[in-house]
């Protein structure tokens, strides 16, 4: 069993603590898994805490089992002004000397600051607050236009809804992108961005009433085999390839042929977690035409080969 505690900090925004507590439900039990996760809440003080809507949390764990947790998420800080509870602080350092995953959620990068785990590092937070995180901790690479940064044993988001995001790559990390994505299913969300993928996009939809985007990436997912390009997209999406790709990066943050990359990159994952098909088999199903443009992106994406990501895989289940 993996444990995984979240502090619960008096003011805490409760939707920011609520992202992890239901991708982490411990009663997710049917998932073709060989093990799960044990969910634990730790208030960092005696008695009930209230979050910012007025809820209380009345529990009883506290901050000596946060310490001797598998993996700390810690939601965004109730204001970020404050100087966190030294014991949270120590609790984190604790953790994360022991081995422990570190991830943040929105302004919970600040806790991690403040704890001295984010020097050196690239990080995330929300855009609205990069530029005073990187102020206050100058040692800190803030990055304010992605999702979310996976650093190995720090992790951390932008934004609230980031958040959902990174706990879904997680997932993928200690599950495979099968189960993140048959996760994301359940929750009613698409399958979990790319951290790399643009935070704060000015023009989220477009504003003339035209059609969406939908089921022009629909369509290409079902033939990412193909060699596709921003012409046929636009085809199908019954618009020019010029105005085509610019409603793609106001409503995606990215290009067409970036996304287009990123899907097969998703697909080969799938493929080398769930068959026994090459290299050379998988990099042709997945549109990248050759095993070296396949093991060329990925490695890019996820910084690992191919034959690394299905060999740690492979590994995994048999475990």
């Amino acid at each position: 069993m993996h444990r995984i505690a979240i502090p619960v900090t008096p003011g805490m925004p409760m939707f920011e603590l609520a992202i992890p507590c239901e991708v982490f439900e411990p009663g997710r039990q049917d998932f073709p898994v060989h093990w799960w996760y044990e969910l634990q809440l730790c208030a960092v003080q005696d008695g009930p805490v209230r979050t910012a809507e007025g809820l209380l949390f009345d529990g009883s764990l506290g901050l000596d089992e946060l310490s001797q947790a598998d993996t700390v998420i810690v939601p965004a800080c109730a204001d970020r002004q404050d100087d966190p509870p030294p014991a949270l602080l120590q609790a984190l350092r604790t953790a994360y000397d022991r081995g422990a995953r570190i991830a943040s959620i929105c302004t919970g990068a600040f806790t991690l600051a403040a704890a001295g785990l984010l020097d050196g590092r690239t990080v995330a937070t929300h855009w609205m607050h990069a530029a005073e995180l990187a102020t206050r901790w100058p040692a800190v690479r803030v990055e304010p236009n992605v999702l979310y940064t996976d650093d190995g044993q720090i992790l951390t988001s932008a934004g609230a809804a980031a958040g959902l995001d990174l706990c879904l790559h997680m997932v993928c990390m200690d599950h495979g992108s099968r189960i993140a994505n048959t996760l994301a299913r359940r929750l009613v969300t698409p399958p979990h961005r790319e951290g790399g993928q643009a935070q704060y996009i000015e023009q989220p939809l477009p504003a003339d009433g035209s059609p969406n985007l939908g089921p022009s990436l629909d369509w290409a997912r079902a033939h990412l085999e193909l060699p596709l390009t921003v012409d046929e997209l636009a085809r199908q999406a019954m618009m020019s390839p010029r105005t085509y790709a610019r409603r793609f990066r106001e409503t995606t943050g990215t290009t067409p042929l970036q996304w287009l990359c990123a899907e097969r990159v998703r697909r080969a994952q799938d493929l080398l977690e769930n068959t026994d098909d090459t290299i050379d088999r998988i990099a042709t199903s997945c549109g990248f035409g050759s095993a070296q443009r396949l093991r060329t992106h990925f490695t890019r994406i996820n910084h690992v080969t191919p034959h690394e990501f299905q060999r740690t895989f492979r590994a995994h289940a048999t475990a």
